[in-house]
């Protein structure tokens, strides 16, 4: 089985919304990788959840069954929960004063060692005769609906043709509400 570890800052100075946008960007990456992203990363919580991901990763490897190549870690999961808001006031205008929420978060960050992968010893080779498999059918253009370019209209349907013809040979039957409007002010101008 595979080895999971976490490691978890208590009351870290930010919001849980500030920090999970942090935490977004290393979700399911590998820890070298996260480690890059969260160095380069230009909000101030990147440092504290540095040092939780350093602290997962240590977790980890002083686990008992840790096959010992830290490579093989990614970031399982990492959540911001909620901490105690500490209340300030602060003073506003005729003698009134406004309530400022200074919030904290709990950053967790837990990581995983990724399973070996296994290649199968007796693996069929391809014959050339072989057909193609589904997707590269669909992907050379044989079934399913095409995609229209963007910004470009959808082509009306022969059922929809017919009636558009009708309704315009008649009329329309409704008049145009411009015209409506325009009378109103007409007559509201004499």
């Amino acid at each position: 089985m595979a080895v999971q570890a976490h490691a978890t800052a208590k009351y870290v100075r930010t919001s849980a919304q500030k920090a999970g946008l942090v935490l977004n960007l290393i979700r399911g990456r590998d820890v070298n990788a996260a480690l890059a992203t969260l160095r380069f990363a230009r909000k101030g919580v990147a440092r504290d959840i540095e040092k939780v991901l350093r602290s997962a990763i240590a977790n980890a490897s002083q686990k008992d069954g840790f096959g010992g190549d830290v490579e093989r870690l990614y970031v399982n999961a990492c959540y911001a929960n909620q901490g105690p808001s500490q209340k300030r006031i602060r003073p506003a205008p005729m003698g009134r004063a406004f309530r400022v929420l200074k919030r904290t978060a709990h950053l967790t960050v837990q990581v995983a060692e990724r399973p070996l992968q296994i290649e199968p010893v007796h693996a069929k080779p391809e014959q050339p005769g072989s057909p193609e498999p589904a997707q590269a059918v669909r992907k050379a253009g044989g079934g399913g609906a095409q995609k229209r370019p963007r910004g470009a209209k959808p082509k009306p349907r022969a059922a929809a043709k017919g009636r558009a013809k009708t309704a315009s040979k008649t009329g329309g039957g409704a008049k145009k509400k411009g015209a409506a409007k325009s009378g109103r002010a007409k007559k509201a101008k004499s």
